[in-house]
């Protein structure tokens, strides 16, 4: 049985969330579920991309996922449903997907023409449950529109290497719960340029001189604990993703403050590495 994600950026102060589910289950019975996020920054493509390409490959395959960012239906913005990497894509063609699928050419893609001829407000709900039960059981997604062959396009903020200056120049692409920010440097462009020279990074006020394997590695944990520096230790790291992050060990956001607030850092910074 396949099972449907969601991620939108409808936060999980109103009713949006538990109308999407409930309409979900009338139309499935037995449905299975999973919030992937409901925290996406409002229309952030880029950090909904993000999210979804860090997730949606530990589903099984046939996963059908539901993006609700930016998806209203306008004359420059169409709805589709598409096949990707054997999973199941339900959204607006606002370039979210072009991000997703940069490195994987797409399957199918399929243009929705399923809506009613009144208008919604609500497509996430209207539209995409529609189809998305459909596909859930063993529909075609043929049916649900006309095939196209081009997605709308967007493009990744990329690091710019500076062969002169010795230099690496990136931005900063997300921000997590715990406030750690995630650069779009990432290990191997870090690897075959800095071709294991010391080097230096620079974030706003702030240098990091060397980087860590996990969190806890900036730990010395053969110091006795009463006095080890554990809270507000600056950390470097290569997070899951591959791409470099900077991080408090233990960081409490609504407490002391994480990297994002304590550092000054916000989406699209500039974070440099120079090397020797």
């Amino acid at each position: 049985m396949s099972l449907i994600t969601l991620t939108t950026d409808f936060g999980n102060k109103d009713h949006f969330v538990g109308s999407l589910k409930g309409a979900l289950h009338n139309e499935i019975k037995n449905i299975n579920i999973i919030d992937i996020s409901h925290n996406v920054s409002p229309f952030n493509i880029i950090e909904g991309a993000y999210i979804i390409q860090n997730s949606y490959k530990n589903f099984p395959e046939g996963s059908i996922h539901i993006i609700g960012i930016d998806s209203e239906k306008t004359p420059d913005q169409n709805h589709i449903a598409m096949i990707l990497d054997g999973h199941y894509f339900i959204c607006a063609n606002n370039g979210i997907m072009s991000l997703i699928s940069s490195k994987i050419n797409p399957e199918k893609i399929i243009e929705i023409n399923i809506h009613n001829e009144k208008s919604t407000s609500f497509p996430v709900l209207d539209v995409f449950v529609k189809v998305a039960a459909h596909i859930y059981r063993g529909g075609s997604i043929d049916l649900v529109g006309k095939r196209v062959y081009e997605l709308k396009e967007l493009y990744d903020i990329n690091p710019i290497i500076n062969e002169k200056n010795k230099e690496i120049t990136g931005n900063i692409i997300y921000i997590d719960n715990y406030e750690n920010v995630v650069t779009n440097i990432s290990k191997t462009i870090f690897d075959e340029f800095g071709k294991s020279r010391p080097y230096t990074i620079n974030a706003r006020n702030y240098k990091f001189e060397s980087i860590v394997n996990s969190y806890s590695e900036a730990i010395k944990f053969d110091v006795k604990k009463e006095i080890r520096k554990e809270e507000g230790k600056k950390i470097a790291l290569f997070n899951k993703s591959n791409f470099l992050e900077l991080a408090i060990y233990k960081s409490n956001p609504g407490q002391t403050g994480g990297a994002s607030s304590l550092f000054g850092l916000k989406y699209r910074d500039i974070v440099t590495i120079q090397f020797e």
